[in-house]
């Protein structure tokens, strides 16, 4: 557990990080500081003692405390090795390995080191990977932002870290208040392909299964929809479910089985947020005894290893990756040297990848009665 003093200066720190307190403004006194934190005077000086001594504030005789300017710091030190963060909801399953492999891989070939930090899609840990980032004086930043379809309580750390002239790159997503250079897939497109590929097929009655914290479950939510409207097919509002980083784990599975247990009309088809939703789902098809797709057709999204690893073979949308890891990293160096070199700005674009559906072996064509065509 946390001393109150290492509280008191945790605090402090975090508000110069948000920019919250700006170089050379005053910090609260003793007594304001002791009232804010309900803190003796001790614990204060013990915290702003320890601040100083790292460089965070600096002291005025008979003035009082503020705070340090360390981007005048950071612009007198010598020449060093640059070293990048890479920030990723996750970094040891799924798609995240590959990468973060691809962007290590360039970034080192350029004399970059490379730390890797993960927020598990949570707000609280991206402020700490932010504020490390800010703490270490990072050259540069790739990101892939955190529940990006939620309003983000960290935006002032974005705003801090472009104030100290750290370049940064999004990927897989971006916060659109920031308007930063960013990596993505064109997820409308990729769920509408998905979509698309299982009406053609004869499907009428298809579940959509889609993260909503992220910004790409509500694009690939739209591309569902637009894939209906497209088709000229009524869409019910019950086939869209949504699930949340929280929830991933059972709610969609728990509402498969309901619909696979109800006296309803038994849906044909499943579009998937991703490939590991599928695999997910893929256990409750298996539990009630159902063939993919002489039963039921899935489709998945990124194809990832996990499209290919089961019995199953799955028809997803592929996904670059390691490529998209790369790319960013590229991005990242160019917007380094860019800076590095006073001729005027270079307006580097960002960059979209258009998706393309792999066919497998978990979709296939049915007849449709006349009355639902």
């Amino acid at each position: 557990m946390d001393t109150k003093y290492s509280f008191v200066k945790s605090e402090i720190k975090s508000k110069i990080l948000q920019g919250n307190i700006l170089p050379h403004q005053k910090i609260g006194s003793e007594a304001d500081l002791m009232k804010e934190y309900s803190v003796s005077r001790h614990t204060v000086r013990k915290a702003i003692g320890d601040l100083v001594v790292e460089g965070w504030i600096y002291k005025k005789q008979g003035a009082g405390t503020f705070c340090a300017d360390r981007s005048s710091a950071l612009q007198q030190q010598e020449k060093r090795t640059k070293n990048i963060a890479v920030i990723t909801t996750y970094f040891s399953d799924y798609i995240f390995p590959a990468i973060i492999r691809g962007a290590q891989s360039f970034l080192s070939e350029h004399g970059y080191q490379v730390t890797v930090f993960s927020t598990n899609n949570d707000h609280e840990q991206e402020r700490r990977c932010l504020e490390d980032v800010l703490s270490q004086q990072f050259d540069g930043l790739i990101v892939e932002p955190t529940k990006s379809s939620q309003p983000n309580p960290n935006i002032n750390y974005y705003l801090n870290i472009e104030r100290f002239g750290i370049p940064y790159v999004m990927i897989h997503a971006y916060y659109e208040e920031l308007e930063p250079i960013h990596i993505v897939m064109d997820d409308e497109e990729g769920g509408r392909q998905q979509t698309a590929h299982l009406i053609e097929q004869g499907h009428r009655h298809i579940l959509g299964f889609f993260k909503n914290d992220d910004i790409q479950g509500k694009l690939r939510t739209k591309g569902f929809i637009k894939a209906h409207r497209e088709a000229g097919l009524t869409l019910s509002p019950q086939n869209i479910i949504n699930y949340s980083t929280e929830t991933m784990g059972e709610i969609p599975r728990q509402i498969l089985r309901e619909r696979l247990s109800g006296n309803g009309e038994r849906p044909t088809a499943i579009v998937c947020y991703n490939d590991q939703l599928a695999i997910g789902l893929l256990d409750v098809l298996r539990e009630r005894e159902l063939s993919i797709p002489e039963d039921i057709s899935i489709v998945g999204f990124d194809n990832s290893f996990l499209s290919i690893a089961s019995e199953v073979k799955l028809t997803t949308i592929v996904h670059p990756q390691e490529e998209m890891g790369i790319q960013a990293a590229k991005t990242l160096h160019q917007v380094i040297k860019n800076k590095e070199v006073p001729t005027g700005e270079v307006k580097i674009p960002s960059i979209t990848y258009k998706p393309t559906l792999k066919v497998r072996s978990s979709t296939r064509s049915i007849e449709v009665s006349p009355a639902v065509k």
